[in-house]
């Protein structure tokens, strides 16, 4: 592998990494770890820690998508491998 995709796959690699480092804060953190902190806070009648744990980190999930998605593309055109 060349210099430029060895550039690419750390890229995309840390790219992946911030992600589901990401996905781990939103899930475990805030559904699990968190949950009783955030429980102090009502949102509707319902606990913040329920509600984000149902309903919040789905909303995250949604845009951790097309934030990946676009910053993939990102860097498929910086480095040149992207589609037409």
């Amino acid at each position: 592998m060349d210099r430029s995709g060895k550039a690419y796959w750390h890229a995309v690699l840390k790219l992946v990494g911030v992600i589901l480092a990401i996905w781990a804060l939103v899930s475990y953190g805030f559904g699990i770890i968190f949950a009783s902190a955030l429980n102090n806070i009502h949102i509707g009648g319902y606990p913040f820690g329920f509600w984000w744990a149902q309903q919040g980190s789905m909303y995250v999930f949604i845009v951790l998508i097309f934030v990946y998605a676009k910053l993939m593309g990102n860097l498929d055109k910086k480095f040149d491998v992207h589609e037409q």
